[in-house]
């Protein structure tokens, strides 16, 4: 402490001892020597800190675009195939409509061919019929005319006996088996 006298003043800056200004001035040095340690130490870490998390995530920006566009093209390549095989797809039912179509106009061919055999098979064995219907009604007849002349020479009549008798046997004979 300074002692002064009683005749003796001391000059103050602004009011302010010398002894206020020095510690002031010492302060104000240990506030930066401290800033200028805490920035070391503590700051420049921080910051390193914030710049490695904003490169980080600035990365995952950019690889989260290009797996954006890559997911994008993978999308548009994929639509593109199912295209593909929709048409695909389209061109096999196309191909098996016209097997479809081939195949039934082939098996209607056929059965028009079995029709066609059937019929002709029917009408060859209605011939048949027919035929063996006009063999029967010729030994009919030939029994018929047998047992006339036997009754007609049996008898030994006339013609107008003779002709009752053709007329009887035709008529128990039918007319539907003359005219077939």
């Amino acid at each position: 402490m300074i002692l002064l006298t009683e005749g003796e003043s001391m000059e103050y800056l602004f009011d302010l001892s010398m002894q206020l200004v020095a510690d002031a001035v010492l302060m104000i040095i240990a506030i930066f020597v401290l800033f200028l340690f805490m920035s070391y130490f503590l700051f420049n870490p921080a910051r390193a800190m914030l710049k490695n998390r904003r490169d980080k995530i600035a990365g995952e920006l950019e690889e989260a675009k290009q797996n954006m566009e890559c997911a994008q093209s993978l999308k548009e390549e994929y639509e593109g195939k199912l295209k593909e095989i929709n048409k695909e797809a389209e061109a096999i039912l196309t191909e098996a409509r016209k097997k479809a179509l081939a195949n039934e106009n082939q098996i209607v061919a056929q059965a028009k061919e079995e029709a066609a055999r059937i019929l002709d098979r029917a009408r060859t064995e209605a011939q048949l019929e027919k035929q063996k219907m006009v063999d029967d009604v010729k030994k009919e007849m030939i029994t018929v005319a047998s047992m006339m002349a036997s009754k007609v020479v049996s008898a030994a009549i006339d013609t107008t006996v003779q002709d009752s008798l053709v007329e009887e046997t035709l008529k128990e004979m039918g007319d539907q088996t003359w005219l077939s």
